[in-house]
């Protein structure tokens, strides 16, 4: 099993940055995969993006490329992903996952464990 605990979320004005960090607890954290998604009220569950075992590989989905990068310290079992220019459309609950392989990318079915999310708010 993986603990995951997501923070630095919070109310930040249009054009701001946020970096948020996802703590892992239990088994080992380097061996999997990490993704990154956001959920806005109503909506699905959506892909932000993901990082393979090693930070070798990264992805980004497209609403995002350009604004956002995930990168990961395996010693301190912590992922992180760090938004800028960010807009109101950005708005949503984060949540951090893991997956029990090293490489992951964007459905939600490749990740076996949640964190509880961290909220980002983007005002206009």
């Amino acid at each position: 099993q993986v603990q995951l605990v997501e923070s630095g979320g919070g109310l930040v004005q249009a054009g701001g940055s946020l970096r948020l960090s996802c703590v892992a607890s239990g088994r080992t954290f380097s061996r999997n995969a990490v993704g990154w998604f956001r959920q806005a009220p109503g909506k699905e569950r959506e892909f932000v993006g993901s990082i393979s075992w090693n930070g070798g590989d990264t992805y980004y989905a497209d609403s995002v490329e350009g604004r956002v990068t995930i990168s990961r310290d395996n010693a301190q079992k912590t992922a992180r992903l760090e938004m800028n220019n960010l807009q109101p459309e950005d708005t949503a609950v984060y949540y951090c996952a893991a997956a029990e392989f090293g490489f992951a990318f964007n459905r939600t079915t490749e990740y076996d464990w949640w964190g509880q999310g961290t909220q980002v708010t983007v005002s206009s």
